[in-house]
Order: C-alpha cells, then structure tokens, then sequence
C-alpha cells in the first residue's frame, strides 16, 4: 500500500488533498504520523464539550490546556498540537477558523489583568501558526485567512504608557489599541507585533522583525528593528 493511500484520509481531513508524499520518507514516519493524528481526533471528539460553538471536528495533541471554553468558537477541522494554551477570558472570547493550526506549545492570554478584561482574539480560515508563538489579546487581535506564520512569533496588544517621569511607569496604565493583520500574510520565525500595529493584505514580515503601531500599505515587504517597509511585492 502506498503512502498517500495510507495517509490519504488524513489529508482529506485537514484539507491537503492535493499533496504528494516524498518518496523518500519512511512508510513507518506516515503510518506514525496518521496514528497520531488519529489519536488527536478521537481526542478532540471526547474532550470536545464546553465550547461556545464547534462547526466540526477538531484535533487535539496532548497537553491541550483550555479556559473558559463557553468563549472559545472554533470552525471545521481545527489543529491543537501539543502544549496549546488558551485561556479565552475576554469580551469577544476566541475564533479559530476552519482548518486553520496552532503549532505546539502554543500560548494564548486574552486578559491580562482582572481588572479590566480583555477583548480577545480572531484567526481566519486556513491560518496556521507555528511551535511557541504567543498572542496577548488584552487590546483585541484580528488575524485573516490564509496566514502563514512561523515559529515563535509574538502578539502583544498591550502597551505601557511612559509619559509622566513622576510616576512609576507601572502605575500609568495601558493602552489597548489592538493589532490588525490581513490576509494572506507571511510572518518569518519571530517577528515581533506590537499594539497598534495593522498590517494590509498581502504583506511579507522578514523574521525577527518588530512591527510597530502604525498602519503597513497591502503587499509590502517589512524586516527590521524597527520594522521599515523594504519595498512592495510585484515591483522590481
């Protein structure tokens, strides 16, 4: 029997039909991996309860941690791996959308503070996110669809106000301006969104970059610290 035979309905499941196997990976590593995922299904069906809304299957690795579940929606076919936590406290909760993945040990805050509470977080379809990436969404996050991130990246919005040299830099409070990011965006391994920040359509974030609170113009390429638009795609 052949690989994608093998992992075929796995596949199918999570909306990779179209993808061809190497021939060079191990029948053991597919038949693993669709053991795994098989684990991961059965997992989500039975822990599965508690949600807010839950469009369809979703899977689930080990180590899942999920708070106030009655404020977590999720869409179709969507991916835990392993060590995902969310704590989903806030006013609008937390929106996966379908198929979209959150790569292991994958953390996600939406208040963090108990005296004001937080606004929450919002993924499209078909986003996925790579192993340790954080999203602090005290502020509110707006991700798209079709998102691709890599790993460690990290959204906080949520900042501290500095201004008054009299008064202890903890003591000024915070501002809460959200970040806004498009659809289909590439984010490199650890780039870093700071509140405020609305990134267009389109756009190409370079790794290690910090992108500031400010709007960034649709299909622009970003890198830096701090980030500066290096120049617009499809333009020589």
């Amino acid at each position: 029997m052949d690989r994608k035979t093998v992992l075929g309905p796995v596949l199918k499941f999570i909306g990779k039909s179209s993808l061809e196997i190497d021939e060079d990976i191990p029948a053991s590593y597919v038949v693993r991996t669709c053991l795994e995922q098989g684990i991961a299904l059965v997992r989500g069906v039975l822990t599965g309860i508690g949600f807010a809304e839950k469009t369809g299957f979703c899977l689930l690795g080990s180590r899942v941690r999920l708070r106030c579940r009655s404020r977590i929606f999720l869409g179709s076919r969507v991916r835990m791996q392993s060590g995902v936590y969310i704590d989903a406290l806030s006013s609008n909760g937390v929106r996966i959308g379908d198929r979209s993945l959150l790569g292991r040990d994958t953390r996600i805050e939406c208040t963090g503070s108990l005296a004001h509470i937080g606004k929450g977080l919002s993924i499209g379809a078909d986003s996925t996110f790579g192993a340790g990436c954080y999203f602090g969404a005290a502020g509110g996050i707006q991700i798209g669809d079709e998102v691709m991130a890599g790993q460690y990246v990290r959204f906080h919005a949520e900042n501290h106000i500095t201004d008054d040299l009299d008064v202890p830099i903890r003591s000024q409070g915070v501002t809460h301006k959200g970040i806004t990011v498009g659809n289909n965006v590439w984010i490199g391994a650890g780039v870093v969104f700071l509140d405020g920040a609305v990134v267009g359509d389109g756009c190409v974030i370079a790794a290690d970059a910090v992108v500031t609170g400010k709007e960034w113009p649709p299909n622009s390429v970003i890198g830096g610290v701090p980030a500066r638009v290096i120049k617009s795609r499809g333009k020589k």
